[in-house]
């Protein structure tokens, strides 16, 4: 379930990150591209390790709830149903546990991508050639805002 839940924070990261106006705009000659890679952001923040843990005790939680609810229920349209309500409960759980992470993760993004004057930023997976690398400034940056374990 911790994998699932990792992919499911590295896809959410990848539409936090990209921002329609910047995602769609072609680069002028005064663009400076940075390039990112958002998964390393994510699992570097300082709150990452006790998100994972609060996460994984949740899945397990929904897991039991769905299971006994499954075994009480005869009717497997039922049992299905139940089982699905408890993974979209455990769905917006993970949501309301990254939502601050990602939201910090921006926040550091658009300070260094400031700071360094650069007008686009991309992930790093994307990029062939070229673009600077803020990954590491970015995890410095977090460090900086003052977010603590």
């Amino acid at each position: 379930m911790l994998n699932k839940a990792l992919l499911i924070v590295v896809l959410l990261v990848g539409l936090f990150f990209l921002v329609p106006e910047i995602a769609c705009a072609a680069p002028s000659t005064g663009d400076k591209i940075g390039v990112i890679d958002s998964q390393m952001v994510i699992t570097k923040h300082p709150k990452f390790e006790d998100a994972m843990k609060e996460l994984q005790g949740i899945s397990r939680k929904k897991e039991e709830e769905a299971r006994v609810a499954a075994d009480r229920e005869k009717d497997d349209t039922r049992k299905a149903m139940l089982i699905r309500e408890k993974r979209m409960e455990l769905a917006k759980e993970e949501q309301r546990i990254m939502e601050p992470i990602i939201q910090d993760a921006q926040l550091a993004v658009r300070t260094v991508a400031k700071n360094k004057g650069l007008t686009i930023i991309l992930e790093k997976a994307s990029v062939y050639v070229g673009g600077i690398d803020i990954t590491e400034d970015v995890i410095q940056q977090l460090r900086r805002q003052g977010i603590r374990k």
